[in-house]
């Protein structure tokens, strides 16, 4: 009974990833805060497309400086995949990203350009119509010698889906 009941629900994810569907495009502005070493304010831009359970993204952001306290600018520009919910739960979809790209980090006259990597995860939650309230969640991982390897990121964003 037990192995017919695992068979069941197999066939059941097989046919839901399999099916059918049209592919969805996305676009998000944002605004939100970067807390390595010190809260600044962070903006930016996401547009992406995804099937069923699966999506792609290209992500700039911008951290401002703050040298007072040795808190650097942060521009990044990345790549991402997300494996996401199939259909939304109570008008909210969420998702896992991970990605990578550039980033360039700036204190004064000191400067670190090289590759990042990120996870993060979030949820887009339905306003009205094709109107999503995004919000995301971001740890990087910068290479090469920046003044904080890992620095993490909060933000909300209009999500426009079409």
């Amino acid at each position: 009974m037990r192995s017919r009941l695992s068979l069941v629900v197999f066939f059941a994810l097989i046919v839901l990833v399999a099916w059918p569907r049209d592919a969805a495009a996305d676009a998000t502005a944002f605004l939100g805060f970067t807390t390595t070493p010190t809260n600044r304010s962070a903006r930016g831009f996401a547009v992406g497309f995804g099937l069923l359970i699966v999506g792609f993204e290209f992500e700039y952001s911008a951290t401002t400086e703050d040298p007072p306290s040795g808190a650097p600018s942060l521009r990044a520009g990345s790549f991402n995949g997300l494996l996401q919910t199939p259909f939304e739960i109570a008008r909210m979809q969420f998702y896992a990203t991970a990605g990578g790209g550039v980033y360039r980090e700036v204190l004064g006259t000191a400067s670190e350009t090289n590759v990042a990597v990120n996870t993060g995860g979030g949820v887009k939650i339905t306003l009205a119509g094709p109107i999503r309230l995004r919000i995301d969640y971001r740890v990087f991982k910068l290479s090469g010698s920046p003044l904080y390897s890992h620095p993490q990121r909060l933000y909300a964003g209009l999500n426009l889906k079409f």
